[in-house]
């Protein structure tokens, strides 16, 4: 298995060291109901400054002391306090020269709001370069808000999403000089002079939500699939989705074919742990990542996909809707009654695992039970919400030092390998017929405890 830490890197502040920052600041995500679109006069360069360089310390602590992590994981979003990296690129540069071990994973790259593709490719390729071939190059449609920051149409998102992977991959492949013209990207001179360590490129990995489309796109072209903490139910039937298609292609699909990012918080005590996990909650969560009319706007969604968002509750990373009114409070008594509401939610959030919260011994039986009900080869924990640095590194060394090994060896028992161990999609299919690649029983028997 690959095993892989990640944070959103957001703006914040410890509660216990600058409440009237934190308390403002979440007044004023919940007022609105969107971290993005928040004013950035709440901006404080220097507090700004200290996180992102905390941000980038934890991981190169990673590299040279947490042995048992396998990776990091980066991702971007722009014109909101719920992500510092929004250009996830520059980040990876520097953890590209600063660390040796390893592996990056860039999750992902939002190709349909970058103006120019080849400059990625670019990008990039000098990244596989200084980290001597340590890339895994994810690749995302951008939330719906990532088209408006970005002046991006929604109507072409996926034609530019697939149309500027496939460009990229020719800028890799094929022999300059030659020019490109598609539909949307046009190019008179493709012949970059980075080329990535990489043969014939890094691997492709990508991270989703809800699409369907997403989905059949990964199993056609054979990528690992990550979903990003979605619940378990509906996970299940994006994997039947990708097995089914995979199937049509040819291939069984097997665990080198899933990942999954789960959000946790391990301390030394229970009590400590569930405080530090509850903070997952701050604003609202994803719920207010961004309002409906800027998460999904008109023609950024298929059919097919926002049928099933409306009929699924896909947990702490997705929501059709406001899930606690729809904002606009005037008084601090009314704020504080939404977000009463928001966290009095958090004992049915632990109950139901959308949150992992305890000290190793009482994490590791659910974490394993996910690997039961999911078989992903690739896991990578989630540490969000406004955490003090030392707790959230202390979760970190637990993690490495005793949860990890535990979840290695299990997922060894069910034969849990990564994209590094078996390439994705060289399982023949037996019989014409696809083997399940969950546990629908598993998954039965926890909903019924």
């Amino acid at each position: 298995m690959h095993f892989m830490w990640f944070t959103e890197r957001a703006y914040h502040y410890d509660p216990e060291e600058h409440p009237e920052q934190y308390r403002d600041l979440e007044n004023e995500i919940i007022r609105k109901r969107s971290f993005f679109g928040t004013p950035n006069s709440y901006f404080d360069r220097q507090h700004g400054a200290r996180l992102l360089n905390q941000y980038l310390d934890e991981k190169i602590y990673t590299d040279q002391e947490l042995m048992n992590f396998d990776g990091i994981m980066l991702n971007e979003h722009h014109a909101t306090p719920f992500c510092l990296g929004a250009v996830m690129d520059v980040e990876a540069s520097i953890l590209a020269k600063a660390t040796s071990r390893v592996r990056m994973a860039l999750l992902g790259n939002p190709v349909p709001t970058v103006s120019n593709a080849l400059r990625l490719s670019e990008e990039l390729a000098m990244i596989d370069l200084i980290s001597n071939g340590r890339l895994i190059s994810g690749w995302v449609r951008g939330a719906g808000s990532e088209q408006l920051a970005n002046n991006a149409n929604p109507a072409f998102n996926r034609e530019y999403f697939e149309e500027g992977i496939d460009f990229i991959v020719k800028s890799w492949t094929k022999p300059g000089p030659f020019r490109y013209e598609g539909k949307h990207f046009h190019f008179r001179h493709v012949n970059p002079w980075v080329l990535p360590v990489q043969e014939p490129h890094p691997p492709f990995w990508i991270p989703g939500l809800i699409s369907p489309e997403t989905v059949a796109w990964c199993a056609k072209n054979r990528y690992p699939y990550v979903a990003l903490a979605t619940r378990l139910e509906p996970t299940l039937e994006l994997w039947d989705f990708y097995n089914t298609a995979a199937a049509r292609e040819g291939y069984q699909a097997g665990p080198e074919n899933f990942g999954y990012l789960q959000p946790v918080m391990v301390a030394d005590t229970q009590e400590r742990a569930e405080e530090m996990g509850k903070r997952i909650l701050y604003g609202g969560a994803f719920a207010h990542f961004a309002r409906p009319e800027w998460m999904f706007p008109p023609g950024y969604n298929s059919k097919a996909a926002t049928r099933r968002l409306a009929r699924t509750n896909f947990g702490v990373n997705a929501s059709a809707g406001p899930l606690y009114g729809e904002g606009g409070e005037t008084t601090v008594e009314e704020i504080e009654a939404v977000k009463k509401t928001i966290y009095d939610s958090y004992p049915g959030v632990l109950k139901e695992m959308v949150m992992i919260a305890g000290t190793p011994d009482n994490v590791i039986p659910k974490l394993k039970k996910i690997q039961d009900i999911l078989r992903p080869g690739i896991f990578s924990f989630w540490l969000d919400g406004p955490v003090p640095a030392k707790d959230r590194m202390r979760c970190l060394e637990l993690l490495n030092r005793d949860v990890i090994p535990v979840m290695r060896e299990h997922g060894k028992t069910l034969g849990l390998v990564d994209p590094f161990e078996k390439k994705p999609g060289s399982r023949p299919l037996a019989n014409g017929r696809p083997d399940p690649v969950s546990d629908a029983d598993a998954l039965a028997e926890l909903m019924a405890a």
